[in-house]
């Protein structure tokens, strides 16, 4: 769990950025924000979370 807020804690920020500074238009946030409800609510919804999660863990295991 915490790993999916921190993920969507940064895609909100950098949603923001990009609203502010011109480069994202409202209508394009939109349609992303409607993509991802629509995959959560799909087949690939498990798959894309298992993906993710062993990305997660691929990063926390690298050592610097």
């Amino acid at each position: 769990m915490a790993v999916s807020v921190s993920v969507i804690l940064l895609l909100v920020v950098l949603t923001v950025i990009f609203l502010r500074s011109g480069k994202l238009k409202f209508s394009h946030a939109l349609v992303c924000g409607l993509l991802g409800f629509y995959l959560a609510g799909s087949s690939l919804a498990p798959d894309i979370h298992h993906g993710l999660a062993g990305a997660a863990d691929v990063v926390s295991g690298v050592r610097p």
